[in-house]
């Protein structure tokens, strides 16, 4: 029976701070590289909190804040970057935030890597 999602071979709280850390990464830095399974598995995420970003009201606020770890870059949070930048930006648009770009094979184990940035 299909669940719907990946485990990525790890445990459920390792696999939901992975997902929080890349998450938040993607906000900070708009395009992050990473093997295609968890990039599927983030782009899930990140599409969701970017609609709650797009509702900008505080219950929103603190949904997101609870996936969207406090990590900044030059005294912006990514929640604060998700909501005053992010938020605004796809006001208009329905869905498909992100994209994925397959990039080839890592060297170490062949892995299938992924870039997953902000459209």
């Amino acid at each position: 029976m299909a669940r719907g999602y990946s485990k990525l071979n790890r445990r459920s709280d390792n696999r939901h701070a992975l997902i929080r850390d890349l998450a938040t990464q993607l906000f900070l830095h708009g395009r992050i590289e990473t093997s295609v399974i968890k990039a599927k598995e983030i782009k899930r995420v990140a599409e969701k909190l970017i609609t709650l970003a797009k509702r900008g009201d505080l219950h929103s606020i603190r949904l997101a804040g609870q996936t969207v770890r406090d990590l900044s870059i030059n005294d912006q949070t990514a929640l604060q970057k998700l909501f005053k930048e992010y938020g605004p930006k796809y006001q208009d648009r329905n869905g498909g935030y992100t994209r994925i770009y397959r990039i080839g094979n890592r060297l170490g184990d062949a892995c299938p890597m992924a870039i997953l940035e902000l459209v």
